[in-house]
């Protein structure tokens, strides 16, 4: 298992405009190759991380195009352009 986190900064007061189409994308995000679990989280002052479980580095990979193209419709609300790293996940529990 593979995971993509990204450190995010949306503009001031760009908060609930960038929540609203990160629901209206949901359908294309889950449907990226791969994808096992999809997690946003944003602080008040519009910095967060989204953190993407995948199947493995070369499926995350192959995403990569479709991705930058997801982020680049928050382009109006992204302080700057976000650069995602990548992990091999050693550890994933649930209760």
């Amino acid at each position: 298992m593979f995971a993509r986190i990204t450190k995010y900064k949306m503009k001031a007061g760009s908060r609930d405009e960038a929540q609203a189409l990160l629901e209206k994308l949901k359908d294309q995000i889950m449907a990226l190759p791969g994808l096992i679990n999809f997690t946003n989280m944003m602080n008040e002052d519009g910095t967060g991380y989204v953190v993407s479980l995948v199947t493995d580095q070369a499926t995350s990979d192959a995403n990569a195009d479709k991705v930058q193209m997801i982020w680049g419709q928050f382009a109006d609300f992204l302080e700057a352009v976000p650069v995602p790293e990548g992990y091999d996940v050693i550890a994933k529990w649930d209760n």
